[in-house]
């Protein structure tokens, strides 16, 4: 770890690399919540897998791949939305069919591109040391985005990731505010993505927000505990990936992962206490 530590003062690749890490955990704190909250982990996994289409049609046609993906997870977010809100029983269909012509897609432009395609195996796996600089100024720029909507509407977004019929009954749009969160999910997914891949982007986008929710019960705080998790997930991870060369965005998912799993565990022991010295307190009342 000290020689981590050493290489981060010594390496601009390496500080980079901790950069889009710590950008990339604000989306999936504050945006994660909202998709742990209102269970919707599928939709966010079909628009991660199916930008991989709008970044080999963007690399094909001499565009940045970035804008590509972006470009793809809105369409398809927008358009996953729409089924939901009037096609539902179709939902899950239009998810499974268009994760795999999305991957698809991608696939056939990648082929026909000349030469061989580093950066989109990058974006399809995951390469946080080769995160660019420019992107760090695209990641920023997102993740102001992102933090102005949901400051603006965070009232909105909560209502309708709790209840959207009550939601409907106070006047609010909930279709509108329904379909602006899926672009915020598609954001971050194309935030994620520079991280750990849009394979594994899933993962990162729920488990901090899923260990956060271990504890409190206020979105709020449940954004800000996720955020700080996310953090400390992407830097530990390129930290024990670093001395043994290991490849960083599945070393910060399988510590997540393994986080999770332990955070999952000790919440249950503390909840089966609370419920026993309820239980006892019950008996002596009677």
């Amino acid at each position: 770890m000290e020689t981590f530590y050493s290489a981060l003062i010594e390496y601009t690749f390496l500080q980079s690399a901790l950069i889009a890490g710590l950008l990339a955990s604000i989306g999936c704190g504050v945006v994660g919540t909202y998709v742990v909250v209102k269970r919707i982990a599928f939709i966010a996994g079909g628009v991660a897998h199916s930008v991989l289409g709008g970044m080999g049609a963007a690399l094909y046609y001499g565009f940045d791949p970035l804008s590509g993906a972006l470009a793809a997870a809105i369409f398809s977010a927008l358009l996953i939305g729409s089924v939901r809100l009037h096609w539902q029983a179709q939902e899950d269909t239009l998810i499974s069919a268009l994760w795999a012509i999305g991957m698809a897609i991608g696939i056939l432009f990648i082929s026909k591109t000349p030469g061989y395609q580093s950066d989109l195996m990058s974006f399809l796996f995951g390469d946080i040391l080769l995160v660019p600089q420019q992107s760090l100024w695209f990641m920023a720029i997102l993740d102001v985005l992102l933090l102005l909507v949901v400051a603006a509407y965070h009232r909105q977004f909560q209502a309708v990731v709790f209840d959207e019929e009550y939601a409907k009954l106070r006047g609010v749009p909930v279709t509108f505010f329904y379909l602006l969160l899926l672009v915020l999910i598609a954001i971050t997914v194309v935030l994620l993505i520079q991280v750990v891949g849009l394979i594994l982007v899933l993962a990162l986008l729920t488990l901090p927000a899923a260990i956060a929710g271990h504890y409190v019960n206020s979105l709020g705080k449940m954004m800000v505990i996720a955020t700080a998790v996310g953090a400390m997930l992407s830097s530990g991870g390129l930290a024990l990936a670093y001395q043994p060369d290991l490849p960083p965005g599945p070393t910060i998912i399988l510590l997540a992962g393994s986080s999770y799993l332990l955070s999952a565990f000790f919440s249950r022991i503390a909840s089966d206490r609370r419920a026993r010295k309820t239980t006892q307190y019950s008996s002596r009342d009677l």
